[in-house]
């Protein structure tokens, strides 16, 4: 669990099983991750070998990230976590006043705890 742990690398994880991806690509995908974190999320996954980080020599540099075999198994895994925990949100935590929001979530402008 602790190769996925933390807020952010179940949906990184989600986002790069449809795909090669690019650092920008991720940031508009997840836009409530600072750039500083998805580095930081992004380099734990390398380190774990969940991902490879493929940097091409042109102007301006171009830096792709991919799943790697150990990163795709983690498809059915991703799917159960994420089905589990909006189960886990609708039952128990909506009903608490109000649940903190995931990676993929927004609340709408005015909702307690929203910017």
């Amino acid at each position: 669990m602790e190769v996925l742990g933390g807020r952010w690398k179940l949906a990184i994880l989600k986002q790069l099983l449809g795909g090669t991806r690019r650092f920008s690509e991720l940031q508009r995908a997840l836009p409530r991750i600072t750039q500083r974190m998805l580095t930081r999320q992004l380099r734990e996954m390398e380190a774990d070998g969940l991902l490879t980080r493929t940097v091409y020599r042109e102007v301006p540099p171009r830096v792709e990230y991919a799943l790697t075999e150990a990163g795709r198994s983690l498809d059915a895994i991703a799917d159960q976590l994420d089905t589990w925990g909006r189960w886990y949100r609708d039952t128990y935590r909506a009903g608490a006043g109000g649940a903190e929001e995931g990676p993929g979530e927004k609340r709408p402008a005015g909702a307690a705890g929203a910017p």
